[in-house]
């Protein structure tokens, strides 16, 4: 029987018990979308409690599990940290295409035929998988903005029917794959060595924003996300109030 690896899953259960209420992600979009000028923060408590409902989906509709492939088609984006973290938490191996991360496709990409599941924004990429779920990033979103393909989970209006409480089939082991992207790291590695502080970035790499909000969180700490390109001097006034202690690397 292989032990628990003190992942993700249990870094959360951390930043929940030490203290629910804390901010750990805001997000500020600047982007060209419909999405422009929405500010989105999370605490502890509220994140856990969207991973649940997307571990819990995963698990009973989609079957996913240790060994599963899950292909994370977002961009840096707070709903994109916690479909990474329901994913680590069925023990699945996350992988993020080579678009989305600015690595080499021979080395990060996986074919949506060799994915298990398939996370995306994207309809078409959805309507393509074998087991699509379309994720639309509007904050208020309760349903897909338009056509959903059969057979495709609208995120929107499903994961809050999922349950609050996550309770693994199965604890992936630490050799265990938990995110291809350039390479593979497994489980026992998956969490960065710390780095403390309230942390800004603006990524468009979402493996890297991934491990950037790992790193963070390791150190009991927070990130803000800007997503699109907003002007200096909006930007070195929200740092100011968010209370940014440094970007990330």
């Amino acid at each position: 029987m292989s032990t628990p690896t003190p992942g993700p899953a249990a870094l959360l259960r951390r930043l929940v018990e030490s203290d629910p209420g804390r901010p750990r992600i805001t997000v500020y979009d600047d982007t060209d979308s419909p999405t422009r000028g929405e500010r989105v923060e999370l605490s502890a408590r509220v994140l856990a409690n969207w991973v649940a409902k997307a571990a819990n989906l995963l698990q009973d509709e989609l079957d996913a599990g240790v060994g599963t492939v899950v292909r994370l088609d977002l961009p840096p984006h707070w709903r994109t940290l916690y479909w990474a973290l329901a994913a680590w938490s069925v023990g699945a191996c996350v992988v993020v295409p080579a678009h989305r991360a600015g690595a080499r496709a021979a080395d990060s990409d996986v074919a949506l035929s060799a994915a298990d599941v398939v996370v995306t924004d994207d309809p078409a990429t959805a309507e393509d998988a074998e087991e699509g779920v379309l994720v639309t990033l509007a904050a208020l979103a309760r349903s897909a903005p338009g056509p959903v393909a059969s057979g495709v989970i609208d995120e929107a209006k499903e994961v809050a029917t999922h349950g609050d409480v996550f309770t693994p089939w199965e604890e992936a082991d630490p050799s265990d794959p938990a995110l291809r992207n350039g390479g593979t790291t497994t489980f026992g590695d998956l969490v960065p060595a710390p780095e403390d502080g309230r942390v800004h970035t603006a990524t468009d790499d979402t493996a890297a924003f991934l491990r950037t909000a790992l790193a963070a969180w390791a150190a009991d700490g927070s990130v803000v996300l800007t997503r699109g390109t907003p002007a200096p001097e909006v930007l070195a006034a929200r740092r100011s109030a968010e209370g940014v202690t440094r970007d990330a690397e």
